[in-house]
This record gives C-alpha cells, structure tokens and sequence, in this order.
C-alpha cells in the first residue's frame, strides 16, 4: 500500500497498483464490481496478447486504480454519484454541468493515482 495526500477519511489506505492489491482493495470499498473487475481484467489481458503489447493492461491498472481511488474517497464519490445522476437530466445546463464534473472527478481521481 503506498502513502496518500489527505482528503479527509479515506476509507482504505490507496492500494499498490497490482492487479491482486487492486481485487482486494476493491472487495473492501465496492465488492459488488469484483465481477465486472474480472471480466475486464480478462478483457485487457486478451488484448495485450493479441495487441503483443501492455498497454491494454496497463490501462485496466489506471482505470480500477482511479475507480477504486474514487470509492476510497468520500468527497469524491458523493460528486462521481451526483454527477452520474444528472448526466441525462432533463435541463441541458444541469446535464452538461454534470458532465463538467464528472469530468473534473475522474481526473482528479486519475491525477491521484499517477502520483
């Protein structure tokens, strides 16, 4: 497990980019994605074996990375969830406000984890 900044009580310390350190954090914060988790990590390494190359699984590490950093974070995941929430809202400014930050969470959350 490496070191963080503090953003005010993460629920896990932020895992080793791993992909067993990744599963397990995962299991703590989101159990219910270990599924899709495997699906996709079966995904990525297909494609790297066709592809000869890492990058898909190195992709899969960032991507579960930044979701699981998201799920760790509390200040983070109440606006990942607002945001998703009003994505298709009805009001084009409230969606496309949405959106922005949407955007804004998955990079911070991304940011975070290539630190």
């Amino acid at each position: 497990m490496s070191t963080q900044a503090d953003h005010g009580h993460e629920l896990i310390p932020r895992p080793a980019q791993t992909p067993d350190a990744l599963r397990a954090a995962l299991a703590v914060v989101d159990p219910g994605r270990l599924e899709e988790m495997q699906t996709t990590k079966d995904e990525a390494f297909t494609m790297a074996v066709e592809w000869q190359s890492l990058s898909p699984v190195r992709s899969w590490v960032l991507a579960w990375a930044r979701d699981i950093e998201i799920a760790c974070r509390p200040d983070l995941s109440a606006r990942h969830a607002r945001a998703k929430s009003n994505v298709e809202h009805e009001d084009p400014v409230v969606a496309q406000e949405a959106l922005r930050d949407l955007s804004a969470v998955l990079d911070e959350a991304m940011e975070a984890v290539r630190t």
